[in-house]
């Protein structure tokens, strides 16, 4: 109890504090937009997931607090989808298995910062057990999602007809996105782009297409409804299960990170780039780029992490010794 109160404190910003959380806030708009990014592995290697968690979880119970403090995340996370959106909708239109692998590329040189709260734990047979469920479920949604597009329309728009059905789905899909924005390791975008939803849901978003099919309002309604849904009850159940079992729990989130790395490329929206080159003739420019963007990500991304863990390491060698500050 005295770890799980320490953890969910809620710091007092500063100028520098408080740019780091609307920075923070940022990279989650991103990756509400972006395949790969994942807003809440960059908490993680910021050291502010578990206050993060805290206050999206009890923003009603303790209103003026938590939102302060989720006030510059909040901001930050505007502009991201903005610009998210703005430049990945030309960009994956362009090259999509480049931009694809870019993102893998973040999520693998950010993966260490996940591993990193397993790193002495006991690996039990139930906790491993966890970690294989993990790896399984992403990978095997983005295999039926690709299977399913296999002899359907190549770059067909799934909202063309709503159907009164795709709105419940959209509120169990939305659900499922709003657990990705709080559990590392797993991307929003990934998700989407597993049910084969992502373009579309891009493609959707334009006066043009608003004036011709209106009725997509109703899906993006549920998808509303079940992000809400998703990202307060499942923080408030992660609070509660990190403080019973953590590192049991992150056996499952490490799973589920190297799961939806894979299943970046092996989903519904990437199997309509495969059928093209099938169709076309392979792209080996996007491949040729995808390789070397991939590499930039790893690095990129992992630099982040090494920097933050230098930090981390000089903050307990001050506790330790103080006359070192």
């Amino acid at each position: 109890m005295e770890q799980e109160n320490r953890e969910s404190e809620l710091p007092k910003y500063d100028k520098k504090s408080w740019g780091k959380s609307a920075i923070l806030g940022f990279l989650i708009g991103l990756a509400v937009i972006v395949p790969g990014i994942s807003g809440s592995t960059v908490a993680i290697i910021f050291k502010l997931y578990d206050q993060f968690l805290y206050a999206v979880g009890n923003l009603f119970k303790k209103f003026k607090r938590c939102f302060f403090f989720l006030l510059p995340i909040g901001i930050g996370l505007v502009l991201g989808v903005l610009l998210g959106f703005i430049s990945v909708k030309q960009l994956v239109a362009l090259l999509p298995f480049s931009i694809v692998c870019l993102f893998a590329g973040l999520m693998c040189g950010a993966f260490p910062a996940v591993k990193d709260e397993i790193q002495d734990a006991a690996h039990t047979p139930k906790r491993m057990i966890l970690f294989g469920v993990g790896l399984f479920l992403p990978v095997a949604v983005g295999c039926l999602s690709a299977w399913l597009t296999v002899g359907g329309e190549v770059g067909g728009d799934v909202f063309a007809s709503v159907q009164w059905w795709q709105v419940l789905l959209g509120v169990v899909i939305g659900y499922a996105f709003g657990i990705t924005q709080i559990v590392p390791g797993l991307s929003g975008s990934a998700l989407l782009m597993a049910v084969g939803w992502f373009q579309s849901l891009m493609s959707s978003i334009s006066l043009t297409y608003w004036k011709s099919n209106p009725e997509v309002f109703l899906v993006y309604i549920g998808l509303g409804v079940g992000v809400l849904l998703g990202i307060f009850t499942f923080s408030k159940f992660l609070t509660y299960v990190f403080g019973k079992a953590r590192q049991t729990a992150y056996h499952l989130i490490v799973g589920l990170s190297l799961g939806s790395i894979l299943s970046m490329f092996c989903n519904g929206d990437m199997m309509e780039t495969y059928l093209l080159w099938a169709q076309q003739g392979v792209n080996l420019f996007d491949i040729f780029l995808g390789v070397c963007l991939f590499a930039v990500g790893i690095v990129g991304s992992y630099l982040l992490v090494r920097y933050q863990r230098k930090k981390d390491a000089e903050s307990v060698q001050n506790a330790v010794d103080p006359t070192q500050v």
